[in-house]
């Protein structure tokens, strides 16, 4: 079996801060040795991403950095970006662009242990506030629909895009986060409660209704010129009425386990355009990170283009201490970001480097990759050419919330 190796890395960066409807437990693996070799790779095709350093001045009166970046490479990028895009006034944008070397010839062997894996983290740093965005081309305009001081992250096998272990074939169009029944159920921005009870999926009162008794705001502010809705499913009761204002962590409900699951839990979507369940983007991709963590997202493709759906991907901490499993999208009824067009997703990572795993065919291919913090890394994989550093183009849409 062919092995194939790429490196992916930006500089570090200095000052950071200290950081569908079932339930399940998050998990990931320990990988405690090295062994094997590796082949030489062939490097990428793409147009190399010119290498930047990043300064973060933190200012004490307000979470909100002002980043400089300063390019210290001779190679001309392949995409220019306004440091600081129009109608951004309460913001500094800046894009964290990634760069490449090669690394060959190291040894890679993965060792999967045969016990239970360990607990996912159990604490996380407080939140960024929202609207938040230091790249151009992130939103996370949505605080965590549970508090901090209890789990408020996805479970690992019910992500967007995931098929139900219990019911195959159907998608999961949100993420599923794992809470005690009675736990506060919280609204993620400010809107108007556009539906309360029974009925968020058929539209009119259902008592068999999947989500069970749920809440859908319509928020008071858009992207591209659309609507953005929160749905939020499966609560025990609902504390709100329809054509109710609420603020961001206003308490709409508690959780519960009504409608079709197996457990208590949240269920949270994020709809875009229309208030359907065929209308739903990846929450991951919008709900503010913990600071000085991170999201990443990529496309993954066979050789020919199409996305590589429903496929189990190895994130792995460049430590070998820790890794992830993240499964690629399925092929229905989820969309991908307009920018990014991903279809796989993990976020609440604490910034640092990282290796990505991906199985294709017959070859293994492995890609060292730096997270930022409070930002989406990008990355793109295709099938026997592996991996891309080129990041998608920019179409000039606004970072923060539209009124």
């Amino acid at each position: 079996m062919e092995i194939k190796f790429y490196r992916f890395k930006v500089f570090q960066v200095l000052g950071l801060l200290t950081v569908l409807l079932a339930s399940a437990c998050s998990t990931y693996l320990t990988v405690p040795e090295v062994k094997a070799a590796i082949a030489t790779p062939e490097p990428p095709t793409d147009t190399p991403i010119p290498t930047s350093t990043i300064e973060l001045a933190w200012p004490t009166d307000t979470p909100v950095p002002t980043i400089f970046l300063t390019n210290t490479s001779t190679i001309e990028p392949t995409q220019t970006r306004s440091a600081t895009p129009e109608n951004t006034p309460t913001m500094n944008m800046a894009t964290v662009a990634p760069t490449t070397d090669q690394k060959k010839d190291l040894p890679l062997e993965i060792i999967f242990p045969t016990e239970a894996p360990l607990e996912e983290l159990d604490w996380r740093p407080p939140l960024y506030p929202i609207p938040w965005a230091i790249n151009k081309n992130d939103h996370f305009y949505f605080t965590r629909p549970i508090s901090a001081n209890t789990i408020n992250w996805p479970l690992w096998n019910y992500r967007y895009g995931g098929i139900y272990e219990k019911w195959e074939g159907v998608i999961h169009t949100g993420i599923d986060i794992d809470a005690p029944i009675g736990t506060p159920v919280k609204a993620s921005a400010p809107g108007r409660v556009v539906w309360s009870g029974y009925g968020v999926y058929a539209g009119k009162h259902d008592s068999q209704d999947p989500y069970g008794i749920a809440v859908t705001l319509e928020h008071d502010f858009g992207f591209r010129g659309e609507k953005l809705y929160t749905i939020y499913a499966h609560m025990n009761e609902a504390y709100v009425e329809t054509n109710q204002m609420v603020n961001a962590g206003d308490i709409l409900g508690i959780v519960g386990e009504t409608g079709a699951t197996t457990g208590p839990h949240l269920h949270f979507e994020v709809r875009w355009k229309q208030n359907m369940f065929n209308s739903t983007l990846n929450p991951e991709l919008w709900l503010a990170p913990p600071q000085g963590w991170g999201v990443l997202a990529g496309r993954v493709m066979n050789t020919s283009g199409s996305f590589f759906t429903s496929q189990d991907i190895t994130i792995e901490r460049a430590d070998r201490k820790k890794a992830w499993i993240v499964r690629t999208y399925g092929e229905k009824y989820v969309h991908s970001d307009p920018y990014y067009r991903e279809n796989l997703v993990l976020s609440d990572l604490p910034a640092g480097d990282y290796i990505i795993h991906i199985d294709y065919e017959t070859t293994k291919y492995a890609y060292n990759i730096t997270v930022n913090p409070g930002t989406v890394t990008y990355f793109r994989f295709k099938g026997k050419e592996g991996f891309y550093t080129d990041l998608p183009k920019v179409d000039g849409f606004s970072p923060v919330p539209e009124e």
